[in-house]
């Protein structure tokens, strides 16, 4: 088996490779009605890029995942680097909502052959325990990239115009080369992972799917993550939109959302010596049924921003203890296909978030039906819940 103890260095490089995914939906939000106004489009048509680029991502990963199980992490993770930059080059200059569209789809094929390939790195160097405090702790550092992203995003907006967003994401990812070289894979991070078995990306991907006890944190995940989605592709219209505040103040309301996304993590690290991975998962994820509940009740008693913020930070804050917790538990099931299950759960929370949030513009524009939305998704996971204690009870009298 390999190493239980990862070094901090190789922590933070597999964490800053994710925050690509985090900077790259986040840190134009602020520049959402400038865009706009540059484009002689609508805002809402700007929102168009976040499905595109979620629903693109997903199928950046399902190709990645299965690819670097086949030929190999660096190859894939370098590939998405260099693809990311040149089509985020490429949106930096772009005139029109077509070209902007169609970057960011190209941009999100090179971030999912990235962000695939960072599970698949942590699985191949610990598992079970191990691996929910090793997620746990690069979710503490990447969960930093939503909170500042929008202050980042409007830093830039004040010293020049929104093209230059993209081409300072160009640049982050041409950094990432070599750090990752250096660290990961010549470094005191390289491993050597189990052997994969030759077969072609289908036949992967078939057995992956028949891994039936492992299929349920598939949903679980597309269903928590489709709620974090729903409330970035309308966060700007909820806080700038809704109740009237300015670019500066929906920085730190956004951010406040990520703080309470830190204190999961954070309670998520401490639980994890005591309790196992599934159980604070179905902890979290109670948490965020309660912060639905109260969301509903907030958007149609029209209670204030002072009210309403608090259960948008329980909402969105417990995805901080959810996600890790998932991805250890499901990626336990594949210890020589750590890509390909990784691929198949990114694809899964993207696509059906990408989705989702694409129907979602056909729904009228209020506040009610964005919160309903979000409660859509996540009464889905609270049903993963319930069916997961049902199982463990199960489980216990038949033992």
């Amino acid at each position: 088996m390999t190493q239980s103890k990862t070094p901090f260095i190789v922590v933070l490089s597999l964490a800053l490779t994710m925050m690509l995914g985090p900077f790259s939906m986040d840190t134009y939000l602020p520049a959402f009605p400038v865009i706009g106004e540059s484009l002689g489009i609508a805002q809402q048509a700007v929102s168009l890029s976040v499905s595109v680029y979620v629903f693109a991502m997903a199928f950046g990963q399902l190709i990645g995942g299965a690819l670097s199980d086949r030929f190999g992490r660096q190859r894939v993770l370098m590939s998405g680097l260099a693809i990311f930059a040149l089509s985020s080059i490429f949106i930096g200059m772009a005139d029109s909502l077509n070209t902007l569209l169609v970057g960011r789809a190209v941009q999100a094929l090179g971030a999912g052959f990235t962000l695939v390939s960072v599970p698949a790195l942590v699985r191949d160097r610990v598992s079970g325990r191990d691996a929910a405090k090793l997620f746990s702790l690069m979710g503490f550092i990447m969960v930093l990239a939503p909170g500042i992203a929008p202050s980042v995003g409007s830093a830039i907006l004040a010293l020049g115009s929104w093209h230059t967003i993209f081409f300072a994401l160009a640049i982050y990812a041409v950094l990432l080369v070599p750090l990752l070289v250096r660290v990961i894979f010549t470094g005191t991070g390289k491993v050597s992972r189990a052997k994969s078995p030759k077969m072609s990306l289908l036949a992967r991907y078939k057995l992956v799917l028949s891994t039936k006890p492992a299929l349920p944190f598939i949903v679980w995940q597309a269903a928590s993550f489709s709620t974090l989605m729903m409330f970035i592709t309308y966060a700007s219209f909820i806080y700038q939109g809704h109740f009237g505040q300015s670019p500066s103040s929906f920085s730190m309301l956004f951010a406040a959302n990520i703080v309470a996304m830190l204190i999961f993590n954070i309670l998520n690290r401490v639980l994890l010596s005591r309790l196992s991975s599934l159980r604070i998962l179905q902890l979290a994820t109670g948490c965020q049924g309660v912060g639905i509940l109260l969301l509903v009740m907030a958007a149609f008693m029209e209670w204030p921003l002072y009210a309403f913020l608090p259960a948008m930070m329980l909402t969105i804050g417990a995805i901080g203890a959810i996600s890790p917790n998932i991805q250890a538990c499901f990626l336990e099931y594949f210890p020589t296909s750590g890509g390909t299950a990784a691929a198949l759960l990114g694809a899964a929370q993207f696509g059906v978030a990408g989705l989702l949030s694409a129907l979602s513009a056909m729904l009228p524009h209020t506040l009610e039906a964005v919160i309903l939305s979000m409660a859509a998704c996540g009464s889905v996971a609270y049903l993963m819940l319930a069916r997961s204690i049902i199982k463990g009870q199960a489980d216990v009298e038949a033992n």
